[in-house]
């Protein structure tokens, strides 16, 4: 139950996010935006750091493979690409896109077994649920 209240409260941060993100290109533009977005965010997590367990910071260079440390380049494109995404489609045609995409790309990595993830079988259940979510959003989008 805790793992689906904080999933649900993610969904929830990422929305509200990417609307102020958004609001502040339209002062600032978008690279100052996603930037000042990352540095608040190391700024937290420097806090949390300091406030918690402060495990050693050289331990980041034990990561293997080193391709799983570009999660923070990742973390900029995402900014990046919600905020164009909000702007041009609103936040809930955005977001329901944003949503459709994350859920069909974890699956993929889920069946593949990609980046250490344990491959997991196609269940047609899975593919039926995406296909519907897909409908829903044709439907929430026409005019």
């Amino acid at each position: 139950m805790t793992g689906i209240l904080i999933a649900l409260l993610s969904g929830a941060l990422m929305s509200i996010q990417g609307v102020f993100n958004t609001e502040v290109t339209k002062t600032s533009g978008i690279w100052v935006a996603a930037g000042f977005v990352q540095l608040t965010a190391l700024f937290v997590c420097v806090v949390a750091w300091l406030c918690t367990g402060r495990e050693p910071v050289t331990t980041i260079g034990q990561v293997q493979p080193k391709y799983m440390l570009l999660g923070g380049v990742i973390g900029a494109f995402i900014t990046y690409t919600v905020i164009k995404g909000m702007d041009a489609l609103g936040p809930a045609r955005a977001v329901m896109l944003i949503v459709i995409a994350q859920l069909i790309v974890a699956y993929v990595i889920e069946l593949f077994g990609m980046f250490g993830v344990e491959k997991q079988p196609m269940e047609f259940r899975k593919i039926a649920g995406m296909v519907i979510a897909i409908v829903g959003i044709i439907i929430f989008k026409w005019k």
